[in-house]
């Protein structure tokens, strides 16, 4: 995954607007609030709801 760490920086997550976290091992952006997993394709974030992993 590359996205740069200033994009990084300003994008939330859509559902509750806290910071999002890379895991580069799963390929997604992981929300510290809601901690829904947002998809990474082609290095681009996949930043819907619909799109997300819920949590267990």
């Amino acid at each position: 995954m590359n996205i740069a760490p200033e994009l990084l920086e300003i994008i939330v997550c859509p559902a509750c607007h806290a910071k999002l976290e890379a895991d580069a091992a799963a390929l997604e952006l992981v929300c510290t609030g809601c901690a829904y997993a947002y998809p990474v394709r082609d290095d681009i974030p996949v930043l819907l709801v619909d799109e997300a992993r819920k949590p267990a």
